[in-house]
């Protein structure tokens, strides 16, 4: 892909995510047909969303309102061992709910700091943060592939259905490994593919920024961890992923290649990986 492709790539995420932050601000469904979106003018909708994709109701009912727009495809934190004390970096943050959910983990000597490169999405989570006090999270606006953050700053990345819609994804783990302190671990969920995609899909600019025709194999992301530096990597698909999956794009067969997937990875203590 050439930066030119990569560009328009980025350019269509950000118009479709802006488009997604708008709706849900006016409350009005996002219009977006083929997309992950979710987000609905009946935040009870969004709610079932998320409880779908691994959430408690007790998750959704305690982050500000707005925060939770039914977006993602499966729940980071329940693999992201999150402690107290501890710097959690969330890429892809859209309107705070999985920052805000972080809080909680890492309590008030921990610190959350959400990275979105969509300026609607990053206003509507820092008024989210407002609204709920909270003192020790942040939002940043920035690229994942390039993240305004310092070298080995962070215990903890996670990421929900973002790094699927980058580009450039060997560049979001190569920065995500730099921002993270030896010893310090990914662990997020997103789409993998079970095959190779079909041009039709892969060309289609509506189905990448719904979080589907952007997908990498298991093995290419393994080997783009593994390039990064990332030690202990586990990949485990959802193959029950593929019936919320069939709701993006009815009729369109995308979850024939495609299903959520949880991604770990360890920064090595000391020396490298693989």
């Amino acid at each position: 892909m050439n930066q030119k492709q990569a560009d328009e790539i980025r350019q269509n995420v950000r118009a479709s995510y802006s488009e997604v932050a708008e709706a849900s601000n006016e409350g009005d469904c996002c219009g977006v047909e083929s997309s992950c979106c979710g987000v609905s003018d009946d935040p009870k909708i969004n709610a079932v969303n998320s409880v779908r994709m691994g959430y408690s109701e007790d998750d959704v009912s305690s982050v500000p309102e707005g925060a939770d727009m039914g977006l993602g495809c499966g729940n980071p934190r329940a693999i992201a061992s999150m402690q107290a004390g501890e710097t959690v970096l969330d890429l892809g943050s859209g309107g705070g709910f999985d920052a805000f959910l972080a809080v909680a983990e890492v309590g008030t000597t921990g610190r959350v700091i959400g990275v979105d490169m969509t300026p609607t999405m990053i206003s509507k989570a820092r008024s989210n943060a407002e609204q709920a006090g909270h003192g020790n999270v942040e939002f940043r606006l920035g690229e994942i592939e390039y993240l305004p953050v310092a070298d080995g700053e962070i215990d903890v990345i996670i990421s929900n259905c973002v790094i699927n819609l980058s580009p450039e994804k060997h560049r979001v783990f190569t920065e995500a490994f730099r921002a993270l302190k030896p010893g310090g671990r990914l662990a997020i969920s997103d789409v993998v593919a079970s095959m190779e995609l079909p041009e039709e899909i892969r060309h289609d600019l509506q189905l990448y920024s719904g979080c589907m025709a952007g997908a990498s194999t298991i093995d290419a992301i393994k080997e783009m961890m593994c390039n990064a530096g990332f030690e202990s990597i586990n990949i485990q698909p959802k193959d029950e992923s593929r019936e919320f999956i069939k709701d993006w794009a009815p009729g369109k067969g995308v979850e024939d290649y495609v299903m959520s997937a949880y991604i770990e990875g360890i920064k090595p203590a000391g020396g490298c990986c693989c």
